[in-house]
């Protein structure tokens, strides 16, 4: 159940680089013209064999349940990576982002691995791509905008539509600066948890609010519908201390999130630090997260951490048994309208 590591070698990431470097549609303005200009790498050929047979041994590392989660080292990434302000570092990366070769390689990556993308209308303008990165608005909260620690989660827990996998591409970290990404497989949860708190934690008995920047992003969304804590055999839908019981919740419930949480603290955890060029892809419901601070040596160096990362469905299968929410013209681009003024 551990993270693999997989090394790309540097003939591949200069290929890779090169190809990336000649796209000419921008993610930002037509993601869908973006999308179908990586298919044509894959349709003509020019995907290097080593990659494809990364992704193909990463669907069955899948298939077989071997292991959910794997680190890539050496990925290609653009040459030049600005800074960016941090009082509104989306519309800066607009403006000074000129190169999409992390964004062409995640989405290259998602294509070769059936992993199809997941964006929401109302968050980041609806991108694809989306930028942990510090902004001076969220610091000290619990969003990906925040400069501090995360508690384990899944991303989007309050979210009707939840991504099935998270790849986290570095593109600026300093080494020295040790803030890790833990990751718990949800079956290393189940072990430390009994027959009966799992069968109450499958109940509706609880519910999610939503974060600061989602809040802000859409109004309308404020607390999450009532759901079950754990789905399927080892999906967890929670957000260390921001998950809890409804009001007439049974003490049985109350007793069970009492339990889950002593199961993730005995739980076997990765601690992974992304370092700049890694992609780090894990699932976000069939197990947890979380963003560690042990040691900043550089402060600014840690503000300016910078990591893209996609929000993915685990199949094409998966991305349309939701294609009910989705705009008609751009599968998996969640509509969200805002009733709330």
């Amino acid at each position: 159940m551990k993270t693999k590591l997989i090394k790309l070698s540097k003939e591949t990431n200069s290929e890779l680089t090169e190809v990336f470097l000649r796209l000419q549609n921008n993610p930002y303005k037509n993601y869908m013209s973006f999308k179908n200009e990586v298919s044509t790498i894959i349709s003509k050929n020019i995907v290097p064999k080593e990659l494809i047979e990364i992704c193909n041994t990463i669907r069955t590392d899948r298939e077989s349940g071997e292991t959910y989660a794997h680190l890539i080292q050496n990925c290609p990434i653009d040459p030049v990576r600005p800074v960016f302000d941090h009082d509104d570092p989306v519309t800066d990366k607009y403006q000074k982002k000129t190169t999409f070769v992390g964004e062409g390689f995640l989405e290259l990556f998602a294509q070769l691995t059936d992993m199809p993308l997941l964006a929401y209308e109302t968050r980041n303008n609806g991108d694809f791509f989306h930028d942990v990165y510090a902004h001076s608005k969220y610091y000290g909260t619990q969003t990906q905008k925040t400069d501090s620690e995360l508690f384990y989660h899944n991303d989007r827990t309050a979210h009707s539509v939840r991504a099935d996998y998270l790849a986290l591409l570095g593109m600026r970290s300093h080494e020295q600066n040790r803030i890790y990404t833990g990751y718990i497989d949800g079956r290393a949860i189940l072990k430390f948890l009994n027959e009966h708190h799992q069968s109450i934690l499958r109940q509706p008995y609880f519910f999610t609010p939503f974060d600061d920047y989602s809040r802000d992003s859409n109004k309308d969304q404020v607390v999450s519908q009532v759901h079950p804590i754990l789905e399927n055999y080892h999906s967890f839908r929670y957000y260390d201390t921001r998950t809890t019981y409804i009001n007439d919740a049974p003490v049985e419930a109350k007793e069970a999130l009492l339990a889950l949480k002593d199961a993730i603290i005995k739980a076997e955890k990765d601690h992974i630090h992304i370092k700049t060029g890694d992609l780090f892809v894990f699932p976000n419901q069939d197990g947890l997260h979380n963003r560690e601070i042990i040691e900043i040596a550089f402060p600014e160096e840690a503000k300016n951490r910078w990591i893209l990362k996609t929000y993915n469905f685990s199949s094409t299968k998966r991305l349309e048994e939701f294609s009910s929410y989705f705009h008609e013209n751009i599968p998996g681009l969640v509509k969200e309208i805002v009733t709330v003024k």
